[in-house]
């Protein structure tokens, strides 16, 4: 009798799972997030934050996953060629960004290379446009969907993953390009691969 059941809930898991693993195979082999945010900050003051990786951790919204993470600032002080790497505990991970693009004061692009919790590389845009006297700001993101990824996705999508932390982060840089003064706590470093650990908050 018993042995008769673990077939039948061993059959029962084998079918759910092939059928789980069959609908991932069909989902999209890319994937987007995007979220916007409007400001009074004209759109160079927004360009100028976003185009300088030293003010990342002014607004980004994972520097509170590890207030001690290392990062390490690499080619120019900004603009293409920059680079920003970290390197964090179990929840920020680590990896790099670096700009590839940059058009004054309308666009941005970045490679983003996550190497852990696991590998993989994406495209990171920053769009602004004139609102009024002030800017309309959207962040965001491109990359593809790998099988895991896939089957990830059935339970929760990148956008739900990545939505809420992009909202965050747009509500971080309008404070700080609303600021007369960018005064908000970042590692000091120099650009030419200087590595910097913030002080204990």
């Amino acid at each position: 009798m018993l042995k008769r059941i673990a077939l039948t809930l061993f059959s029962i898991i084998t079918v759910a799972v092939v059928a789980v693993l069959a609908i991932a195979a069909t989902r999209p082999a890319t994937y987007h997030v995007e979220r916007s945010i409007s400001t009074s900050a004209a759109p160079q003051a927004v360009f100028d934050v976003l185009n300088d990786f030293h003010n990342f951790p002014k607004w980004s919204p994972w520097q509170k996953l590890d207030p001690k993470m290392a990062v390490k600032y690499e080619g120019p002080s900004s603009g293409v060629g920059s680079a920003y790497s970290w390197a964090g505990n179990g929840d920020a991970g680590a990896g790099k960004m670096t700009i590839t693009d940059a058009a004054p004061p309308s666009s941005i692009t970045l490679k983003l290379e996550f190497l852990k919790p696991f590998a993989s590389t994406c495209a990171v845009h920053y769009q602004i446009a004139s609102e009024g006297a002030g800017s309309h700001v959207t962040w965001g993101m491109d990359g593809n969907n790998n099988y895991v990824s896939k089957v990830m996705g059935l339970f929760v999508s990148m956008d739900q993953m990545i939505g809420k932390d992009f909202e965050a982060g747009l509500a971080s840089l309008k404070t700080v390009a609303e600021s007369p003064v960018a005064d908000a706590a970042a590692p000091a470093a120099t650009s030419g691969g200087t590595t910097a650990t913030p002080a204990k908050p």
